[in-house]
């Protein structure tokens, strides 16, 4: 038993090792794609670009084999192939930005590494649920607090501290997953428990919604006071679905489409930017919206027509007419320079990440680990699903990026931390009981000590 373990180990470490290395060539070979495209000669940079693309990607995984030993092997290499597609397609749109998202990548992959050697175990997080959580509001309200937050566009979604400009709610994403892993581990039961039947669903009773109708409550503040459409639908979504998880009601999610509808007609009666990207999203393509309030979204539209199949090539497109396309229309970038090919080949990457995070959830066997993977999981499937949404017009824009594709420093980072705590739970427990805090039972002794049902014949429920 003891050497099929170590051969399954092995061979987990050479996939990884092998899907790594596949990735730096990717990534390098889209940047050297790239500066042909614009300026018809090779990169004169390019043997320090490889040096430290390749020293830092196979760092991250020789710290994954020694930390994490037999995590997932294709969650690092599927996002370090996003990472250095997303910063091949910065470069090409504004080298000065790409020298900044170049910085974050690196510091994204230092706290990925801190981030493993600091958690050995991430069941111990289930012992500081609300701590987590009473830090994941904050910094989820943090840039409505006077004299430090900052509007950009519109949206006050920004922290200023100094020459440091960041924006928290990314962090505050994760805090928050975590927190809900822990709390609806601990009361999934109650949660669970549906006394009232209305046609084919059953409903809990009205106390125990409570948990549903705060994390409402909590999305209509931060698009009342942030006007951030965006953060507003991802944190409810991620709620919703991890509640769901949890209780296996289908219930829940109904009531969450319910409160949705309910929240984006308020938000839609009561600010004029909601209004005007519903506007926007039905007539971008309209005369009078085209060379005005339409015009970025248009062009986005046109930028993927071109594209067509198999796209113009990298560096001979013209993406850049499109306002801001480094961050919220990247995805356009892609479309127009790697046609419908290559758009659907990016996609597949996130589908490989998603895909691989739930069968990591399903693996484990305590509750906190199975929701802290599957909401973790969520998090990036609803984020690509909203920005990518948004930007094909499948539903309207609401400002987001693309998980390690986009340019922005406060979502690579985050998204990294995300990676390494997915990586985390995706890795064999260690046979050690984690420490707890404040004496509460851990997740796994939790898991265990439910008792069990038995029916008429005595076998076990």
């Amino acid at each position: 038993m003891q050497a099929a373990t170590t051969l399954e180990s092995r061979a987990t470490r050479g996939t990884q090792l092998a899907l790594t290395i596949l990735a730096v060539i990717l990534s390098v070979g889209a940047y050297v794609l790239v500066v042909l495209g614009k300026t018809g000669k090779a990169p004169p940079d390019i043997v320090a670009f490889v040096a430290a693309m390749s020293a830092a990607f196979l760092i991250a995984h020789f710290v994954v084999v020694r930390l994490a030993p037999g995590a997932d092997p294709v969650l690092l290499p599927t996002a370090a192939v996003l990472s250095g597609l997303g910063y091949a397609m910065i470069y090409r749109l504004d080298p000065g930005r790409a020298g900044d998202q170049f910085g974050w990548l690196m510091l994204g992959l230092g706290l990925f590494v801190l981030t493993l050697f600091v958690i050995r175990d991430h069941r111990v997080l289930d012992g500081y649920t609300y701590t987590i959580g009473l830090a994941g509001v904050a910094f989820l309200l943090l840039p409505v607090a006077p004299g430090i937050g900052r509007t950009i566009n519109g949206a006050r979604l920004w922290v200023g501290v100094g020459p440091l400009v960041f924006e928290p709610a990314e962090i505050g994403k994760v805090l928050l997953v975590i927190f809900l892993a822990s709390f609806l581990n601990a009361k999934k039961e109650l949660l669970a428990m549906a006394t009232r039947r209305i046609g084919p669903l059953h409903f809990p009773e009205l106390r125990y919604m409570g948990p549903l109708l705060v994390a409402w409550a909590i999305s209509l503040a931060v698009l009342f006071l942030e006007k951030d459409l965006g953060s507003s639908l991802l944190f409810f979504g991620i709620f919703t679905a991890m509640l769901w998880t949890a209780t296996g009601r289908a219930s829940y999610l109904v009531l969450g489409v319910v409160l949705f509808a309910i929240g984006a007609f308020i938000g839609y009666s009561a600010f004029a930017h909601v209004q005007e990207r519903v506007t926007i999203y039905l007539h971008a393509l309209d005369p009078q919206h085209l060379h005005a309030d339409g015009y970025q979204v248009a062009q986005a539209q046109f930028a993927m027509a071109t594209g067509g199949m198999v796209g113009t090539g990298l560096g001979q497109g013209y993406p850049d007419l499109i306002p801001s396309v480094w961050t919220d229309f990247i995805f356009a970038a892609f479309g127009e320079e790697l046609g419908l090919f290559g758009v659907t080949a990016l996609l597949l990457l996130y589908v490989a990440l998603i895909g691989r995070g739930f069968r990591a959830a399903l693996a484990r066997e305590d509750g906190f680990s199975k929701l802290l993977g599957a909401g973790l999981t969520t998090a990036v499937a609803l984020q690509t699903f909203i920005i990518v949404g948004g930007v094909t017009r499948l539903i309207p824009l609401t400002g987001i990026t693309l998980p390690f594709v986009s340019y922005g420093g406060s979502s690579l980072v985050a998204n990294f931390v995300l990676l390494a705590l997915l990586i985390r739970v995706s890795a064999p427990p260690p046979a050690h009981a984690p420490t707890r805090a404040r004496g509460r039972p851990r997740a796994t002794e939790r898991a265990e000590s439910q008792p069990t049902v038995q029916t008429p014949r005595g076998e076990p429920a």
